[in-house]
C-alpha cells in the first residue's frame, strides 16, 4: 500500500491500515469532482436570469462564465506543481475552503462586477481541487485498480454535469439564482471535514523552489491564447486586438520553454513530454474534448432553430450523452485493468468517430430516435476513452510529478473546450454566411451580423428554405472537420498502441 495512505489523519488508525481505505479516499475526491462538474452547467443555465437581475449587458454577464474558465485553465499547471511540492491533500482541502467561501460571496454579490471577481476566486478553489484529484487517486490505488477508480470518478463527473442544468433550472425557478452558489457552501463544508479526516497526509517533496517567472510566462501564453480564441469572432480575426493577443502568445510560449529548460527548479519538467504515453495521451485528450464540446456547442442550435424543439426537449435529447458516459466510464476502467488501457482507448475513440460519422448524415428532419442514438454513441465513446487515457497519462510520470501531470491533463480538457467552440464556430459561421450571400443577394456582411444576432428577425428576412439549407450546409462542413479530426485521433491511438508496450 502507498506509504501516504497509511499516514491518514483519521483518528482511528486501525482503518487506515486496511486496503479498503482507498475507497474512502475516492469518495472524498468524488465530493470535489461533483462540486466542480456541477458548477459548470448549473451556472450557465442561470446567466440570462443574472443578466436581467443586474440589468447589465451580455458582454458583462458572459464574464461570469468566461472569467471562471480563463482562471481555472491558466492556474491548473501551477496548482499541480504546488501539490507536488507542498502536499496534494493540503491543497485539495484548501480548495474546498476557498470554493465554499467564494461561492457564498458569489451568492451575496450586490453587482455584476463583484460577482465576476468572486467567480475568479471560485475558480481558484476549483483549480486546487481539479489539479490534485487525479494525482490523489493515482497515489491511493494500485496500478491494476486505477482504471476502474478513475472510471468511477468520470462517471460521477458526467452524472453531475447532466444534473447540473436540471438542478440549476429548478433552483433558479423556485428560490432564485443566488442559491445556485449557496448550494456549494454545505457541500464544501462537508468536503473540508471529510478531507481532513480521510485523506492521507501527502507531504510532498518540498524540494527546490517555485519558478514564478515560468509560471507567469505560461499563464500569459494560456490567457492570451484563450482570450483570442474566445473574442476573435467579435473583435474580428484580423483586428489589431486579436493579432496583438496572438503575438503575445507566440512570444510568451517560446520564452516559457526556454525558461523551463534553463531553470534549476522548473515549474514543469519538460522531460516528461519525452514520454510517448504522456504526450500522446494529452494530445488525444485535447482532441477528444475538442470534438465532444464542438458537438455540444452545435446541437442545441440545430435542435431549437431547425427542429424547433423547446429548450426542455433539447436538454432531454442531450442528456443521453453524460448518462452514457456515466454508464460506460466504470466499465471502461474495469476493462482497461483487464485487457489493457491502449486497446480500450482505441475502441473508445473509434466509437466517437462512429458518432461523428452518423452526424454527417444529419438532416433537417432527422428523427428523434436517430438523434438520441447518436448522443448515446458519442457519450459511450467518451466514457470508454477518457478513464483509461487519464490513467495512462498519470501512470506515465513519476509520483513527484503527478500533480503537474494532473494539472496538464485538466488543462487540456479546458483547452479542448475553448478551441473546439472557437474553431467550430468559425467554420460554421463562415459556411453559413457564404451560403446566405450566394443565395440571397439582398444581404451583406453588416446586415447579416445584425440579423444573426436577432434570429427572429433573421428568419423573417431570409426565405425559410435558404435559412434551413444554409444551416445544414454549415452543420455538415463542421462535422466533416470533426470527422477528419476523429480519424486522425484513431490513427494516433493505433500508433500509440504500437509505440509502447502493453500494460
Amino acid at each position: 500500500m502507498n506509504k501516504e495512505l497509511a499516514s491518514s489523519r483519521f483518528p482511528c488508525a486501525y482503518f487506515c491500515k486496511h486496503s479498503k481505505w482507498r475507497y474512502f479516499i475516492l469518495i472524498t475526491v468524488l465530493i470535489g469532482a461533483t462540486m466542480s462538474a456541477i458548477n459548470v452547467t448549473i451556472v450557465n443555465i442561470a446567466l440570462p436570469t443574472i443578466q436581467l437581475y443586474f440589468r447589465t449587458s451580455l458582454h458583462e454577464v458572459e464574464w461570469v462564465a468566461m472569467g471562471y474558465m480563463l482562471a481555472i485553465t491558466v492556474l491548473l499547471p501551477f496548482f499541480g506543481k504546488l501539490g507536488d511540492m507542498y502536499g496534494r491533500t493540503k491543497l485539495y482541502t484548501l480548495g474546498f475552503v476557498i470554493f465554499s467561501i467564494a461561492s457564498f460571496f458569489c451568492g451575496s454579490a450586490s453587482n455584476i462586477n463583484i460577482l465576476n471577481i468572486f467567480r475568479v476566486f471560485q475558480a481558484i478553489g476549483a483549480g486546487l481541487l481539479q489539479a490534485n484529484s487525479v494525482a490523489i487517486i493515482t497515489d491511493a490505488f494500485p496500478k491494476e485498480e486505477l482504471g476502474r477508480a478513475i472510471g468511477i470518478q468520470g462517471a460521477v463527473q458526467a452524472i453531475a454535469m447532466a444534473l447540473g442544468a436540471f438542478v440549476g433550472g429548478a433552483i433558479v425557478s423556485a428560490i432564485g439564482w443566488r442559491y445556485i452558489f449557496y448550494v456549494n457552501v454545505p457541500l464544501g463544508i462537508i468536503g473540508t471535514l471529510v478531507g481532513i479526516a480521510v485523506l492521507p497526509k501527502s507531504l510532498g517533496s518540498k524540494k527546490g523552489s517555485i519558478d514564478y517567472i515560468g509560471a507567469f510566462l505560461l499563464a500569459t501564453a494560456l490567457f492570451t491564447f484563450i482570450f483570442a480564441l474566445n473574442k476573435g469572432d467579435s473583435y474580428g480575426w484580423t483586428s489589431l486586438k486579436t493579432l496583438a493577443l496572438i503575438l503575445i502568445t507566440l512570444i510568451s510560449l517560446p520564452f516559457f520553454i526556454y525558461r523551463e529548460l534553463k531553470a534549476k527548479s522548473p515549474m514543469i519538467k519538460l522531460s516528461i513530454f519525452k514520454n510517448w504515453g504522456f504526450s500522446m495521451g494529452n494530445i488525444l485528450g485535447l482532441l477528444s474534448y475538442l470534438i465532444f464540446f464542438s458537438v455540444l456547442f452545435l446541437m442545441p442550435y440545430y435542435l431549437e432553430l431547425i427542429q424547433d424543439y423547446t429548450p426542455i426537449i433539447t436538454g432531454t435529447l442531450l442528456t443521453p450523452i453524460p448518462m452514457a458516459m456515466g454508464i460506460m466510464a466504470p466499465i471502461a476502467g474495469y476493462a482497461s485493468d483487464i485487457v489493457g488501457r491502449r486497446f480500450v482507448i482505441t475502441v473508445g475513440f473509434s466509437v466517437i468517430s462512429l458518432a461523428i460519422f452518423m452526424l454527417l448524415f444529419l438532416k433537417a428532419d432527422s428523427s428523434f430516435i436517430y438523434i438520441v442514438a447518436i448522443m448515446i454513441i458519442l457519450g459511450g465513446g467518451m466514457g470508454l476513452f477518457t478513464p483509461p487515457n487519464n490513467s495512462q497519462i498519470m501512470l506515465s510520470v513519476s509520483s513527484e510529478n503527478r500533480g503537474v501531470a494532473g494539472g496538464i491533463l485538466n488543462m487540456m480538457r479546458s483547452l479542448g473546450l475553448v478551441i473546439g467552440v472557437a474553431v467550430t464556430g468559425l467554420v460554421f459561421s463562415s459556411v453559413h454566411s457564404s451560403y446566405i450571400y450566394s443565395h440571397f443577394h439582398k444581404i451583406n456582411n453588416s446586415i447579416y451580423k445584425h440579423l444573426w444576432n436577432n434570429y427572429e428577425l433573421f428568419v423573417k428576412t431570409v426565405p425559410p428554405e435558404i435559412v434551413t439549407k444554409s444551416f445544414m450546409h454549415a452543420i455538415f462542413a463542421s462535422m466533416v472537420m470533426l470527422f477528419l479530426l476523429s480519424i486522425i485521433s484513431v490513427v494516433l491511438c493505433v500508433l500509440k498502441q504500437n509505440k509502447t508496450s502493453k500494460n
